[in-house]
């Protein structure tokens, strides 16, 4: 699953790929470098394999990332995953899973435990017509907005998980479905440990 990635990355320029992608290009150490999730990740080339290593599927999604990117100015309107340019079907699908996924995430949580969280990976609080509005920079030019509205009387929790409107210039709508999971699964992990420690 790597291999054909790798080799996609392999015919292009380390200066070239950093210029489009927001990663840096360290020429003398031959290493690509770029944040992920508050993670400083590194990559050498032209092996292009990771420091720290990440699981598989965060690894495919930046190798797809680096491949892809076409330096395009990050547009600060959000889009649903269902708004991307093949997400119609597969992406409207995304949208409703994932709502359910993250009601049961954020039950019986409270605000400040979330915030914590969200703040494990780096996330920052941005206004907006939800309770909370947590953005994660998943990779330099491909920001995850979370709108958290949290529980009253009358519902419960409930989140929606968005992506910027220049998200298109950078990944494939599968591989949108896989930052999504990958985001779901580092709070899940973040929110073990938060257990863990109170």
């Amino acid at each position: 699953m790597l291999r054909p990635a790798k080799e996609q990355v392999k015919h292009l320029s380390p200066d070239n790929i950093a210029q489009r992608s927001g990663a840096i290009f360290h020429e003398r150490d031959g290493v690509l470098e770029l944040q992920s999730l508050n993670q400083t990740v590194r990559i050498a080339v032209p092996e292009y394999t990771f420091s720290p290593r990440l699981e598989e599927w965060h690894q495919l999604v930046i190798l797809h990332y680096l491949a892809l990117a076409d330096g395009t100015a990050v547009s600060t309107q959000v889009i649903t995953f269902g708004g991307l340019k093949d997400g119609l079907i597969r992406g409207t699908k995304f949208d409703h899973d994932m709502e359910k996924e993250l009601q049961r995430f954020l039950k019986g949580k409270t605000p400040d435990c979330i915030r914590k969280i969200c703040k494990a990976l780096g996330a920052e609080f941005a206004d907006s017509n939800a309770d909370l509005c947590a953005v994660f920079h998943f990779l330099p030019n491909y920001p995850v907005w979370l709108k958290i509205w949290f529980a009253d009387e009358e519902f419960e929790a409930s989140g929606k998980l968005y992506l910027s409107r220049s998200a298109d210039h950078y990944l494939s709508m599968e591989d949108a479905v896989t930052v999504g999971e990958v985001l779901l699964s580092k709070l899940k992990i973040q929110e073990q440990e938060h257990v863990n420690l109170t």
